[in-house]
């Protein structure tokens, strides 16, 4: 990357921030990489639950006509009842393959 490109950031960002995360340039993205310290975090996710922001992991855009008919045949999740801006988790289906996890956020132009 280079230093006229300025990485992007997830929609948790401000919140990682707010929060003290140390944040680092992951690949082109601002990601936290950590908070109070490994061990107390290692021991907080043990004990109660941990969040990781997948935001970051893959982005790809369909567009034109058809391209909800589309999606609805590869996800497991019906996206006509995803509202613009909103997210659905769901998975992309292969036939000669497991599945693989997607994140939708559907915005229409």
């Amino acid at each position: 990357m280079d230093a006229a490109t300025k990485p992007k950031r997830t929609p948790l960002y401000s919140i990682h921030a707010h929060l003290g995360a140390k944040i680092i340039d992951f690949h082109g993205w601002e990601m936290p990489v950590q908070y109070s310290g490994i061990i107390e975090e290692h021991k907080c996710v043990r004990e109660n639950a941990g969040i990781f922001d997948l935001s970051h992991m893959g982005e790809f855009t369909v567009q034109g006509t058809g391209a909800l008919e589309f999606l609805q045949t590869l996800t497991t999740r019906d996206l006509s009842t995803c509202e613009d801006g909103q997210a659905y988790y769901s998975c992309i289906c292969y036939e000669q393959e497991k599945s693989r996890r997607l994140s939708c956020r559907r915005k229409c132009v």
